[in-house]
């Protein structure tokens, strides 16, 4: 379903791809609640004074989405998944910058049903995630797509296969499978059959 606006979100983001600039200026406002709430999602456990407010996580996907005219847009859950991914990199950034030579110092398995709370205790966390989801798109890039729309992203199972022009079943079979690799992948490597990674599904 689309945004509400004076001109439908979908019309926009092809315009924009075709090279009309000023689309973007009218496309943003329209979509701006929108990536708030994926900002929220990531930030919404943090305390006061975390090193990126949620401001800024929009105020930065904003200008990487700036760069994003020749995309190839389809819908509005497209946009959507493209800002959740340039949020995670953003996040992953970061977070690699406060783990800068401290790897090894005993992160802690982030629950896959949690929204993402960046801060210095989590970033190690979300650090090992990234890697590990990095490793997933190599070998099942769609179930990646799913993990990063779905948790990172917060959208749902019927936006997530909008974006990704699947069936909703696909996206909730996918989900579980990934979920499964994804625990078992950041588990402690004790704790893995000869600490070997495994495809998903």
């Amino acid at each position: 379903m689309e945004l509400m606006g004076p001109e439908p979100v979908t019309a926009l983001l092809l315009r924009w791809r075709a090279g009309d600039q000023e689309c973007l200026n009218r496309l943003l406002p329209q979509v701006e609640g929108e990536l708030r709430r994926i900002a929220h999602r990531y930030m919404r456990k943090e305390r006061q004074g975390h090193t990126l407010q949620t401001t800024a996580l929009v105020n930065e996907a904003y200008l990487k989405l700036v760069d994003q005219a020749q995309v190839d847009w389809q819908n509005r859950a497209q946009f959507l998944g493209v800002a959740a991914r340039l949020m995670r990199h953003i996040l992953v950034d970061h977070a690699r910058a406060l783990c800068r030579g401290k790897r090894g110092g005993g992160a802690h398995m982030l629950p896959l049903d949690e929204g993402v709370a960046f801060s210095p205790q989590k970033s190690a966390a979300l650090v090992a995630l990234d890697d590990a989801l990095n490793e997933l798109a190599g070998f099942d890039p769609r179930k990646a797509q799913i993990v990063e729309l779905r948790y990172f992203g917060g959208l749902s199972v019927e936006e997530a296969a909008e974006s990704l022009g699947v069936h909703p079943n696909t996206v909730i079979r996918d989900w579980g499978l990934a979920k499964v690799w994804l625990k078992r992948e950041l588990s402690p490597k004790a704790d893995r059959p000869g600490g070997q990674s495994h495809h998903a599904g």
